[in-house]
């Protein structure tokens, strides 16, 4: 995907109606033009989440991550730096990542950070305390997901998602392959660069996939439980406490708009 093909498949979500663009990778902060695209993203009047590690951010990363509209997410695992590096395979990780939710939170720019249970002695409870401690407000936990780098003992599966994926989500990846979300990558529904977005989103591909994932989510769940899947946490590990086996709740309200609707409303 050239910056063009991002930027068309930018303007074909907003014509139909996308309220948030995330930007996730790999580690977005790494791509040359991450800036023009969510300047782009926000002049369509859409509201941008850029999920990142934290690791290395720029002044001018800093400066477009204060602009309004846009918001910050991150994956944290525990307090202890030695085993958080365990988990990320990179030393120094820890502290740089803490150090950049500390300077987010210094400029008031809206975070979430979800915490992801990976090992049994991992201290999550402990990490939860130490974020609060730092001025985090918006924490959500999650198991690891058995898909990509989190395959351990099972193979990738629907059992692994939440039942709403393409349901008013979708993932693009960088050749161009549009999936249900970003953890059903073996999903494909077409290729933006081939067909445009609103094409396949109404195609046999994405027809089917939604009712594979609803027949997986029927099977699995008891229709008298409530829902604990909000409008904004489908298929997200690190945007609330919904396991995979939660179902899928379809819920939208047109009338609220980006800037109210991803912040509180400024008094």
């Amino acid at each position: 995907m050239a910056v063009d093909d991002w930027r068309r498949v930018i303007d074909d979500g907003a014509a139909l109606g996308v309220r948030m663009v995330q930007f996730i990778g790999g580690e977005p902060t790494l791509h040359p033009d991450l800036p023009c695209l969510v300047e782009h993203v926000l002049d369509q009047c859409v509201a941008v989440e850029v999920f990142t590690n934290l690791l290395r951010v720029t002044p001018r990363m800093w400066d477009i991550f204060a602009r309004p509209g846009v918001r910050l997410a991150t994956s944290y695992y525990t307090d202890d730096a030695g085993q958080h590096e365990t988990i990320t395979k990179r030393p120094g990780s820890h502290a740089h990542t803490t150090a950049n939710i500390v300077e987010a939170v210094r400029r008031s720019i809206p975070l979430r950070v979800g915490l992801i249970d990976i090992t049994d002695d991992q201290r999550t409870e402990q990490a939860r305390r130490h974020l609060a401690a730092l001025g985090v407000t918006n924490v959500g936990t999650d198991q690891l997901r058995q898909v990509g780098r989190g395959v351990r003992e099972q193979r990738p599966g629907v059992s692994q998602l939440c039942g709403a994926c393409a349901h008013g989500k979708v993932a693009v990846a960088p050749n161009g392959d549009v999936w249900p979300c970003v953890f059903a990558r073996w999903l494909s529904l077409g290729n933006v660069r081939m067909v445009r977005l609103a094409e396949i989103l109404v195609g046999q591909a994405a027809g089917n996939a939604r009712r594979e994932l609803a027949r997986s989510v029927h099977a699995k769940c008891n229709p008298n439980t409530p829902s604990k899947c909000g409008p904004e946490s489908r298929c997200d590990p690190s945007k609330s406490s919904c396991s995979p086996h939660c179902p899928p709740s379809y819920h939208s309200d047109p009338k609220r708009c980006w800037p109210y609707y991803y912040e509180e409303k400024p008094k």
